[in-house]
C-alpha cells in the first residue's frame, strides 16, 4: 500500500508535504489516533516548518495524545512500531545509530542532501564515499523518503546508483543526531 517509486530528486518543500501525507495515511491505517488528533498535529507541524524549526510527525502525535517529556520517548516507540506495521518494506530498528560518526563531507559535499535530511529529520548516518550511504530517522517514512533522496541525487551527480540503506532509530538516537548534525 505504500510502496513507492524512487521519483527523481525534488523540492524541500515537497518531499516534507509527501512525508506528511504518507505518514498521515500510514496513521490512519494503525488507528492509533483520532482524526481530531491528525488535524492538530497538521497544524502544529506546518506550524514548525513555517518557522524552519522542524519537528517530527510521530513525536508531535506523541505529544498531542499527553506524553509528558519523560515518557516521551515510550510513546513515539509504540507509535513507530505501530507505523512500521503498516509500510511495506519498513526500515529495521537499530539502537546503535546515535554513535555513528557524523558525515561531515559528505554533507559538504551535498548540500541539498543536508538540507532534505534536516528538513525531514532524517540524518545521514554514514556514508562510505557514494557507494555505500545509510539514513535514519524516527519516522520510518522520513527514512525511506531520505533515501530516495541520497539515491536519486548522487544518481544525477555522477550516474551511479549508491548501496543506500535507511533505518529507524529509537527517540534518544535520533534526538541525539538531530541535535548534532543540524544543531536544533
Amino acid at each position: 500500500m505504500y510502496d513507492q517509486p524512487v521519483r527523481k530528486p525534488g523540492d524541500i518543500g515537497d518531499l516534507v508535504r509527501i512525508c506528511l501525507e504518507q505518514t498521515i495515511q500510514a496513521i490512519q491505517a494503525t488507528g492509533i489516533a483520532t482524526e481530531t488528533e491528525i488535524a492538530r498535529v497538521r497544524v502544529l507541524f506546518e506550524r514548525s516548518v513555517a518557522k524552519d524549526e522542524p519537528m517530527d510527525v510521530l513525536e508531535i502525535l506523541a505529544r498531542v495524545q499527553g506524553a509528558e517529556e519523560e515518557h516521551v520517548g515510550v510513546e513515539v516507540a509504540r507509535i513507530t512500531h505501530s507505523v512500521s506495521a503498516v509500510i511495506h518494506p519498513s526500515p529495521p530498528l537499530i539502537p546503535f545509530a546515535g554513535k555513528l560518526i557524523a558525515p561531515s563531507a559528505f554533507y559538504e559535499s551535498f548540500d541539498h542532501v543536508h538540507k532534505v535530511a534536516r528538513a525531514l529529520l532524517a540524518p545521514v548516518i554514514y556514508a562510505e564515499d557514494t557507494d555505500a550511504i545509510g539514513t535514519g530517522a524516527l519516522n520510518p517514512v522520513a527514512a525511506r523518503i531520505m533515501a530516495d533522496e541520497i539515491l536519486s541525487t548522487v544518481d544525477r551527480r555522477f550516474g551511479i546508483k549508491p548501496f543506500v540503506t535507511s533505518v529507524r532509530m529509537d527517540y534518544e538516537s535520533w534526538s541525539f543526531l538531530t541535535r548534532k548534525h543540524f544543531a536544533l
